[in-house]
């Protein structure tokens, strides 16, 4: 396998990515991903693409990315996921993200 590009992705596409692959590392990897989890990898794409659909400027794809795999259930965790950030969210943008993660 080689690196074919370079881009974020959630915990769950990573998984899907390495489905097959029988190697030590993949199964590690593939172990440490079932566990932590809660979406498919369609389910992460189309919460990605939601998100993104928000136009947040500050939000980077890394950034949507982190939302996807913790999966925030309220504001306090979601503010947890950009300590130590330059990004702040106002309440409308926390509101709408913690929407689409209910969904």
């Amino acid at each position: 396998m080689s690196i074919k590009e370079m881009k974020p992705i959630s915990m769950a596409e990573a998984r899907e990515i390495l489905k097959g692959n029988d190697s030590e590392r993949a199964k590690i990897a593939d172990a440490f991903f079932k566990k932590f989890t809660k979406l498919s990898a369609d389910e992460a794409k189309k919460m990605f693409d939601s998100i993104k659909k928000l136009n947040l400027d500050k939000l980077k794809d890394e950034d949507i990315v982190k939302i996807i795999d913790f999966m925030p259930e309220d504001a306090e965790n979601l503010r947890k996921i950009f300590t130590g950030s330059d990004i702040t969210l106002e309440q409308d943008e926390i509101t709408k993200i913690l929407e689409i993660a209910k969904e």
